[in-house]
C-alpha cells in the first residue's frame, strides 16, 4: 500500500469492491455535459440545468457531523476540453458512469469557439513544429477541431452512441445512457 492508502476509498474497512453499485448515494448525478473550456462557454451546464427543468447546478455540498463533504446536491457533472469534443471525453464518462450510472451525456459546440479558426492538420503540424513530436496518428482526424458544427456534433454524439452500444454488448446490467444534443 502506498504512503496515502488512508485517502483511497477502497482502503476502507466499509467499502466492498464485489459489492460496489455506484456512489449515486452520496451524489445523484443524471447528466454529464461535455464543453469547451473556453471561459465564454462557462455558463453551458447553467442552461443544460435549465434545460431539462429537474437537474441541479452548481448544487450544494452535503456535510457529515465532523463537517466532512460526504455528498452533494449536484446532477450535472462536466468534462471540459477543447472544443468540447467526444473523444477526449470518452474516458470520464465511462468513469463516470460506473461511479454514477450516467443517464444523459450532453455534447454542446459553442459559437466562435476557437477550434472552429483551424483544420486538424494546423494543429498537428504546429505541434511538431514546436515540440518536434508527431502526434498526428495518435488522434483521430474527425475528433480534432470544429471543421463543421452540424458535422462535429453528430460525429460526437455517434462516438456515444457506439460507447453505449458497445458496454450494453459487454454488461447486461449497464444502464441506458441517453445522448442528448444541446445548443
Amino acid at each position: 500500500m502506498g504512503k496515502h492508502a488512508e485517502f483511497e476509498t477502497r482502503t476502507q474497512p466499509w467499502f466492498d469492491e464485489a459489492k460496489f453499485d455506484g456512489f449515486t448515494f452520496a451524489i445523484p448525478m443524471k447528466t454529464r455535459v461535455i464543453y469547451c473550456v473556453d471561459p465564454r462557454a462557462s455558463e453551458i451546464p447553467e442552461a443544460v440545468a435549465k434545460y431539462f427543468g429537474d437537474e441541479v447546478y452548481p448544487g450544494e455540498m452535503i456535510l457529515d457531523e465532523a463537517g466532512n463533504r460526504v455528498g452533494s446536491t449536484r446532477t450535472i457533472f462536466t468534462v471540459t476540453n477543447g472544443g468540447g469534443r467526444a473523444a477526449s471525453a470518452l474516458m470520464t464518462v465511462a468513469e463516470m458512469d460506473f461511479l454514477f450510472h450516467v443517464q444523459n451525456v450532453v455534447v454542446v459546440h459553442h459559437s466562435f469557439c476557437g477550434t472552429s479558426s483551424y483544420m486538424p492538420e494546423s494543429v498537428f503540424k504546429k505541434f511538431h513544429d514546436s515540440y518536434h513530436a508527431d502526434i498526428s496518428t495518435l488522434f483521430d482526424q474527425n475528433s480534432v477541431a470544429i471543421p463543421d458544427f452540424e458535422k462535429s456534433l453528430k460525429y460526437d454524439l455517434e462516438r456515444f452512441d457506439r460507447a453505449r452500444r458497445c458496454r450494453s454488448m459487454s454488461s447486461s446490467t449497464a444502464s441506458s445512457t441517453n445522448s442528448t444534443r444541446a445548443s
